[in-house]
This record gives structure tokens, sequence and C-alpha cells, in this order.
């Protein structure tokens, strides 16, 4: 399809991180692909973070995504898991970033608003609104959602974010 944009949304996590892959042209969005890395919580942090950028490598491989967006972290009040989260947060903007992607930042809050109208949601209003938004879309997991919903608030953005880069840059 001519004008057509995939775009990979990313929840990153450290025991899970979720992806989502969609298709936007004009207004229309279609459901690519969605799935969770994991690493496994019995190995050191350090192969941890291999375990994740092995993944999603290999998931921005296959897809070829034309645009990345990450949710943004929140900080906990465990400053140990702000850290680990932070350093899956700088994995899962390296790898699309290393595949020559223009990687966007979205804050939780405005991803709900993009999705579900609003900024304060439940995690069921989300999956119902993927739901209506994408009817063949497939998710397993709450990580694997919310990374959909980043890449519809990036799809929704992104011509305002061009365009603003595009002023920048002339």
């Amino acid at each position: 399809m001519q004008g057509t944009i995939r775009i990979i949304g990313i929840d990153p996590g450290l025991r899970r991180t979720g992806w989502g892959i969609i298709e936007t042209l004009g207004n229309s969005l279609r459901f690519v692909g969605s799935g969770t890395v994991t690493s496994d919580g019995e190995m050191d942090l350090a192969s941890r973070l291999c375990q994740l950028h092995d993944g999603l490598a290999e998931v921005v491989h296959s897809y070829q995504p034309d645009e990345a967006a990450v949710e943004q972290t929140f900080v906990n009040k465990d400053a140990t898991a702000t850290l680990k989260l932070g350093q899956a947060r700088g994995i899962a903007m390296l790898v699309p970033a290393r595949a020559g992607l223009r990687v966007a930042e979205y804050a939780p809050n405005a991803v709900k608003k993009a999705v579900i109208g609003v900024g304060h949601g439940e995690k069921q209003q989300i999956h119902l609104m993927l739901k209506v938004l994408m009817p063949k879309a497939e998710f397993k997991g709450n990580d694997a959602a919310d990374a959909l919903a980043i890449a519809i608030c990036h799809a929704h953005n992104r011509q305002s974010i061009n365009g603003r880069l595009a002023a920048l840059a002339g």
C-alpha cells in the first residue's frame, strides 16, 4: 500500500516487554501483530537485558516497522524497581533506534487518552477499545495490549510530531 506506515509500540518492562505492530493509512488502522518478549528472572540483570534486546531485535527485524513509540516510565516508590525499569526502557528505545527508526515517547495518560478518550482508565477499557478500533487485533496479556495502545497513540500524534520536526529542521 502506498503511504502505509508500520508502527511498533513498545511497553517496556524487565520481566515482560510488550510489543504491538499496526499499520496506518490516513485515519485507518490495521492490526499486524503483537506479543511479549520475556526475560528469565533467575538470571543476572545483564543477561536479562540481553534477552530483551535480542527478542525485540528479532521482532523489529521480522516486522520491519517504519516508526517506533515507547511508553515513558513513571516513578515507583521502589527506587531499585524504577532503575531496573529504566534499564529495560533503554533497551526498548535502543533496539528501534539502532534499526534506524525515529523513536517517539508517550506518557501513560497520553496513551490512554488517545485510545479511550480520557487520561485515566482501566486496562479492561483499553482492551475493549482496541477491539473496537481494530476488530482483528489479537493480544495475549496486558503488555501486548498496552503496546498496541502505544502504537495507536503514535498513529494519532505522528503527523503533528513530524510537522514540528520538519519546522525545526527547516
